[in-house]
Formats: C-alpha cells, sequence, structure tokens
C-alpha cells in the first residue's frame, strides 16, 4: 500500500474518544504541509499573474491574512475529531468510523479553498486586459 493510500484510507482510530483525537493529531503536520504548500503555489502564482501587463501590480495577500487563515484551517481541523468524538459518543458502535472520510473531504476542501485566490488574479488580470484593450 503507498504512503498516499494509507493517508487517504487509513484504518480509522479505536472508537473511544482518546484514541480518535489521537488519530487526528497524527494527521495535523501533514495536512498543514499540504495546505501549507498549496498556499505557497498560490501566492507565488497570483504574484507571477499580477506582474503581467498590462499595468502590473503587486497582488497578493497580506501576511496577518495567511496568518489568520492558517489559524482558522488548524481550528476547522479540530472540528473533525469533535465532530467524529461527537458522533461516537452519542450513537457509539451505531456509526461508522467517520474520521477517515471527514479528513479526506476537510483536505480536499482546504487545498480547494487555498487555490481560490488564483482565480481571483486571472479575474483581475482579465479586466486589466479588457481595459487596456477597450
Amino acid at each position: 500500500m503507498s504512503a498516499l493510500t494509507r493517508l487517504l484510507y487509513p484504518v480509522p482510530a479505536p472508537r473511544s474518544l482518546g484514541p480518535i483525537i489521537a488519530w487526528w493529531e497524527r494527521r495535523r503536520l501533514v495536512f498543514n504541509l499540504v495546505v501549507g504548500a498549496t498556499g505557497a503555489f498560490t501566492c507565488s502564482v497570483i504574484a507571477l499573474i499580477g506582474l503581467l501587463p498590462p499595468h502590473p501590480h503587486w497582488f497578493g495577500p497580506p501576511p496577518i491574512a495567511i496568518i489568520g487563515y492558517a489559524l482558522t484551517a488548524n481550528l476547522c481541523y479540530t472540528l473533525g475529531w469533535v465532530i467524529e468524538g461527537a458522533a461516537h459518543t452519542a450513537w457509539k458502535d451505531g456509526v461508522q468510523p467517520t474520521g477517515p472520510v471527514l479528513f479526506r473531504q476537510g483536505l480536499i476542501f482546504s487545498a480547494g479553498l487555498t487555490l481560490l485566490p488564483i482565480a481571483v488574479a486571472v479575474w483581475d488580470w482579465t479586466i486589466r486586459f479588457i481595459k487596456a484593450i477597450w
């Protein structure tokens, strides 16, 4: 089994709150690395798009926004084990382990949301281009 398969389709945590939290926290660094690398890629792309003529300009998020986004992403990541722990507490063995599914969906959503500013930068460049030729 590949490392990517083990990351995205792991064996669920044993069904009690402590192991559920530990399961999630073992994956936090990988989550932060993926979202951070995606963020670095996004910042690079929007900086390059901002430098394109006509009327090149610096177009990038302020550092405080990056820090705020990172903190918010980690807060949302924490909701993963909170939701899974609450589901286990409420329904015990009546609910399937939800950790792997929540992890995959949260990782995909977070990476996608982190890429969204590229679309804003492309829109900005398109408007600049249209204004220049119009």
